[in-house]
């Protein structure tokens, strides 16, 4: 609903207020010794608490969703008002009391930070990055006051030199409001209040930067790393997948600038979303060189990862649980929902690159394949409803182990294959008049423009008033029981064929056999035999790193961490795993494994390979149906100025 002056009151938006009375909180964070790792984080409190000023660190850090315990990182800490010492007592694993002082109340932490992971903080001689949830503490009963922070420049040699790190070209990237600061420099900036002081992460170093528009918001690309990406190729993409969001929960934008911060490493792949940022981390062979005339596959999927944290803009950073608003980050918040803010997003991240035309619809169902493939694979799926997934995400999706396949289901993956069962579904039943992104809309204007947290099965009772549909049956079984999904009919009613196969090689993860290959090719290939297990080359010999269950390995008494030495009295070798998966299905296979440093020999029979890989096909004829649900075939974004 506009409001009388034509733009809409979004809650969430940067810089909408200033936070309640009294005086501001006053932080500042220092890279004190880069090569030590080291940040020193002050805190003033202008109005301490008479009866003595609580602190404290964040336990985990929003849409990360595991203890993380923030604090143990804290290196030092002392407080004073003045020039007198005030002592501080700590009275659990991350809060602090000061005695009661007079005056403003300053506390001093330095902090060691050497995560390189989008949920930390990280430091050396070639850059700094931080969220403020791993350094700055919370001042407990002011949380709702302005925050300012002064972001201080290394001391180390300024002007450069022979000997020593020079920080001369440093500049910081953040989408935090400037407050004194210049846009990419050191100096002050400001957030209303202490939880969008923790929301904007900061970049520091030297960086590449570019800069476009998306439906009139001015958007950044800071690039960290080395690297040699195409910053133009990179910004016209990214400008069209996120033209594509804004447009589909309507414009305006709920932000008034965007900054992806991207750091280029070796190898890596995440990504956290932010109110007006996000960071993600990635390969630097996934960026577009210069000389690139087609996405490969890892640049879609570091396109996948930027539109799905960009997606969450509008999905968990303002449609968000009841349980989140407020997020009470001492200790864990649970709620079924994870299968919503995280799957719903993930169906729609590759979603949106099909419609925007950054992949073909063949590329599209490629992927989508191989989504249904993952989970086939997944015997937990069998054990773990979603809703548990979502409720147990605290101690088992972020705490993965040998046993996790066996155990549980990703609501992840099985969430964006029921957005994808519910989104067909709707479509189905209303004749194409009504979809998945009619509920999302309405959550947008009901729940992410007033900031109120959607209950427990608020979801459900919106799809069904939306839609005028009767959905409670399909969300029980989706969501509270482990029975199958109905993908292959739900695909079929779209015009997209599902066909089951045995997996081509040890490395198929589903999909067409090959780039391009049709269906002739996709039903030749084949593997005639499974051990039931996962493994990886260990130089010459064999890593199980997972032993399913119900394969042959199990009944073998094969366990993960098992090497796997010699096959018949031969070394794998570097085509070991075809090896085993060449074998004749219940032939033996004398196996010599080393488990710890004992070795032993045991005896295994392959089983069949299981018809546990998906492709996906448009039947003849039905390209024009997909178009509602993937756009048009062959679109081209409308390409604007960057």
């Amino acid at each position: 609903m506009a409001n009388p002056g034509g733009r809409r009151t979004i809650s969430g938006r940067q810089g909408r207020h200033a936070g309640s009375g009294g005086s501001p909180v006053r932080y500042s964070i220092f890279p004190s010794h880069p090569e030590a790792h080291l940040f020193e984080v002050s805190c003033e409190v202008g109005e301490p608490d008479p009866a003595g000023q609580r602190f404290a660190l964040p336990a985990w850090i929003p849409g990360s969703y595991m203890i993380r315990d923030f604090a143990r990182h804290v290196v030092s800490i002392r407080a004073a008002a003045g020039r007198r010492a005030v002592a501080l007592v700590k009275e659990d694993k991350h809060t602090w009391r000061a005695a009661p002082a007079q005056g403003p109340l300053r506390v001093v932490l330095e902090v060691y930070a050497w995560d390189l992971s989008v949920r930390g903080a990280h430091l050396d001689p070639t850059h700094g990055f931080f969220n403020g949830a791993c350094v700055f503490p919370k001042v407990i009963g002011q949380e709702d006051r302005r925050c300012e922070v002064d972001i201080l420049p290394p001391a180390g040699k300024r002007t450069g030199g022979t000997q020593g790190p020079t920080y001369r070209r440093w500049r910081v990237a953040t989408a935090m409001r400037e407050a004194g600061a210049a846009r990419y420099g050191f100096g002050r900036y400001a957030a209303a209040d202490y939880d969008e002081l923790i929301d904007h992460p900061v970049e520091m170093g030297e960086f590449t930067l570019a800069t476009f528009r998306a439906c009139g918001v001015p958007h950044d690309i800071v690039l960290s790393g080395r690297h040699e990406a195409d910053m133009g190729r990179l910004s016209r993409d990214l400008q069209r997948v996120c033209e594509e969001h804004i447009r589909f929960f309507g414009e305006p934008a709920p932000m008034d600038r965007y900054v992806f911060l991207v750091t280029a490493v070796g190898e890596g792949y995440g990504g956290l979303e932010h109110r007006a940022s996000t960071a993600l981390l990635c390969a630097r062979d996934a960026l577009p060189p210069a000389d690139m005339k087609q996405p490969d596959e890892s640049y879609r999927d570091f396109l996948g990862l930027a539109s799905h944290e960009y997606f969450h803009t509008w999905n968990v950073k303002r449609i968000k649980p009841a349980v989140f608003t407020p997020y009470a980050l001492e200790n864990e918040s649970y709620t079924s929902l994870l299968w919503a803010f995280e799957g719903i997003t993930s169906y729609y991240d590759e979603l949106a690159l099909a419609r925007a035309g950054l992949i073909s619809r063949e590329q599209y169902l490629d992927r989508l394949a191989r989504s249904i493939t993952s989970l086939l694979r997944m015997p937990g799926r069998k054990k773990q409803t979603l809703a548990e997934s979502s409720w147990d995400a605290w101690i088992k999706y972020y705490r993965q182990d040998e046993n996790s396949p066996n155990a549980g289901v990703s609501y992840y993956g099985k969430g964006s294959l029921v957005a994808l069962c519910l989104d067909l579904t709707i479509r189905e039943q209303t004749a194409g008049r009504k979809s998945l992104d009619d509920v999302m809309r309405a959550l947008w204007r009901e729940h992410g423009l007033t900031g109120r947290g959607v209950a427990e099965d608020g979801i459900e009772r919106l799809a069904e008033r939306v839609t005028g549909l009767r959905l409670g049956r399909h969300f029980h079984t989706w969501l509270r029981s482990t029975a199958e999904l109905p993908l292959a009919r739900l695909l079929a009613r779209q015009g997209v064929r599902m066909k089951m196969r045995t997996a081509g090689s040890p490395t198929d993860a589903g999909g067409q056999a090959a780039p391009g290959a049709g269906k002739a090719a996709a039903d030749r290939i084949h593997m005639p035999a499974s051990l039931g297990a996962r493994v990886r080359g260990e130089g010459k010999d064999l890593l199980l790193t997972h032993v399913l269950e119900g394969g042959a390995a199990r009944a073998a008494g094969l366990s993960a961490g098992d090497v796997i030495v010699a096959i018949n009295g031969v070394r794998p070798g570097k085509n070991g795993p075809d090896r085993l998966a060449r074998a004749r299905p219940g032939a033996e296979l004398m196996l010599h494994v080393f488990r710890r440093d004992e070795l032993h020999r045991l005896s295994v029979r392959p089983q069949p390979a299981p018809v546990d890989t998906c492709a996906l096909q448009i039947g003849r004829g039905q390209a024009r149906r997909l178009e509602r649900w993937l756009g048009p075939a062959g679109k081209v974004a409308r390409r604007t100025d960057v």
